[in-house]
């Protein structure tokens, strides 16, 4: 059996060979994405594993299927780059990776908010400056004072909400499907709106759906207290990025910790030292003091990058063997 491999890290190719000595495979590699222009790599192979960061281009799932390929495997957990109807369509399976290392992007949740709650950037330029005062400016809440309202409480929510629970936070949260276990742990709201008006931070911890798109927006930043912090490791489109400018210049949020943004798909992860970013809402909130900005990087562990690897790489080889596979999603 052959896969190829695209979109590859040079931190996913131990991880990936060692896979592939393990299931006596052939794994090949591909740093870039899967696209128009790479497509033709497939002729040859019996499987793909990607990915895929930007939108996937609609007229490849024809192109893909007509190579004998049955199945697309992203290695990520989220999968709102792909047309699930038109991959069906063509008889394509999608597959994704549910679950890495759900403390991972937990324990980055935890550190982005603490960051942004004890004005860590602000006292850092302070002593870069060889400013050694304390003021206002940088004084901080405790955590064990605040209410912490977890939107979207599976894996990776249950156990960030966990996590704070120790700090002695009181912890509420919502989520369409409550989780039974995070009941010892946290409080749940009938909805979003109690959630968020109780909540002196809000973390988010949800898959991006159509539903979803912009639920943080204008009408529910008005809904909160004043001055609440956001963090979200989830997906960008959850939140209305203008929305959330126009709430931390009037104060309505105090700080902001975003992994992820709307219009990530093309600088993350990319090297832009020597390019331009035209995204001005992007120098905007890297700008900013109040705003935290990091690369979709919670998920970066040596644990996560493994299970990805091997994840994309499961689900490829099963189809390929079995027709289907456990992690399909369409």
């Amino acid at each position: 059996m052959k896969i190829l491999m695209y979109g590859t890290r040079e931190d996913e190719k131990e991880a990936a060979l060692a896979w592939a000595q393990k299931e006596n495979v052939k794994v090949t590699f591909n740093d870039g994405p899967l696209t128009m222009e790479t497509v033709d790599l497939l002729d040859g192979y019996d499987a793909v594993t990607t990915s895929q960061t930007a939108q996937f281009d609609d007229r490849l799932y024809e192109i893909v299927a007509n190579k004998g390929i049955k199945q697309i495997a992203q290695r990520s957990a989220g999968f709102d780059m792909f047309d699930l109807d038109l991959a069906t369509q063509h008889g394509l399976i999608i597959s994704n990776v549910p679950s890495y290392s759900p403390n991972a992007i937990a324990e980055y949740a935890v550190t982005a908010a603490m960051n942004i709650i004890r004005n860590t950037e602000k006292i850092q330029r302070k002593v870069r400056e060889h400013d050694f005062t304390w003021n206002k400016t940088i004084i901080s809440k405790e955590m064990r004072s605040m209410t912490v309202a977890i939107i979207g409480t599976g894996r990776i929510g249950s156990i960030t909400g966990r996590i704070l629970k120790g700090f002695g936070a009181k912890v509420i949260g919502y989520d369409l499907y409550p989780n039974e276990d995070a009941k010892a742990f946290l409080t749940y709201t009938d909805t979003l709106e109690e959630a968020v008006r109780q909540a002196d931070l809000i973390s988010i911890h949800m898959p991006l759906t159509k539903d979803n798109t912009y639920m943080f927006n204008a009408d529910l930043f008005a809904k909160m207290k004043d001055g609440v912090y956001i963090v979200n490791t989830a997906r960008g489109g959850i939140v209305d990025t203008k929305a959330l400018l126009d709430a931390l210049n009037s104060g309505k949020v105090a700080a902001a910790a975003l992994d992820t943004y709307e219009n990530e798909a093309p600088y993350f992860p990319k090297d832009f030292r020597d390019k331009e970013i035209e995204d001005k809402v992007l120098l905007e909130l890297i700008a900013r003091e109040d705003v935290q900005v990091s690369q979709h990087i919670a998920f970066y562990t040596e644990t996560a990058v493994m299970n990805l690897v091997e994840g994309g790489l499961y689900s490829a080889k099963e189809v390929v063997e079995t027709g289907s596979c456990e992690n399909r999603v369409n």
